[in-house]
């Protein structure tokens, strides 16, 4: 069991019978007396990897969840389900579209993957924190993001997937991506295959 007081960025709990990663925390201290301590959380479900903000008392305690991240290699998509091979025991499974519909556009085959384990069974895979892609098609249009000061145009992915790329990318170029906020981060360079 860990408590509130045990929380990191990474850390793993159980919310409701469900495995959960801490994405982010912060801790509120009252400004009333004998009010509560309350810890803010962002969490990513470990199995569907949706997030779920929730605000827990300080002191709460959680169960640590029997998560197990086995390194796997994506071999090929039937149509039906996506299949893999643990690269440690070469045994292979196979994951329904409807498991990880968000992921199956940015897997290739080969690419190096994390099962989730979790109770002895998979339940899904983790991309990497960035997946390279290629552009198809760019658009002519630009917006200006007034956060950074950047142009930005349309660009869509071979996997289908429209971002928005600074003016400077063109078709055929291989970028990447974070696939999780669906965000150019840079040129592909020969290093990062």
């Amino acid at each position: 069991m860990i408590s509130t007081g045990d929380f990191k960025k990474g850390g793993r709990i159980l919310v409701d019978g469900d495995p959960y990663s801490i994405e982010d925390y912060t801790v509120q201290t009252p400004s009333a007396r004998g009010a509560a301590t309350l810890v803010r959380t962002k969490l990513r479900h470990l199995v569907d990897g949706t997030l779920l903000e929730k605000t827990f008392k300080s002191g709460d305690k959680f169960e640590v969840p029997d998560v197990v991240l086995a390194p796997c290699q994506f071999l090929y998509d039937d149509g039906e389900s996506c299949h893999f091979m643990n690269v440690n025991t070469y045994d292979q499974f196979g994951l329904a579209h409807g498991t990880i519909e968000e992921l199956v556009p940015w897997l290739v085959e080969g690419m190096q993957l994390n099962s989730v384990i979790w109770n002895g069974n998979v339940v899904g895979v983790g991309l990497p924190q960035y997946v390279e892609a290629e552009i198809d098609m760019v658009g002519a249009g630009s917006r200006s993001d007034t956060a950074t000061g950047r142009t930005l145009k349309d660009a869509v992915l071979t996997n289908g997937i429209t971002i928005k790329v600074p003016l400077f990318i063109d078709s055929g170029e291989k970028i990447l991506v974070d696939p999780r906020t669906r965000e150019f981060v840079r040129r592909a360079h020969k290093a990062d295959v």
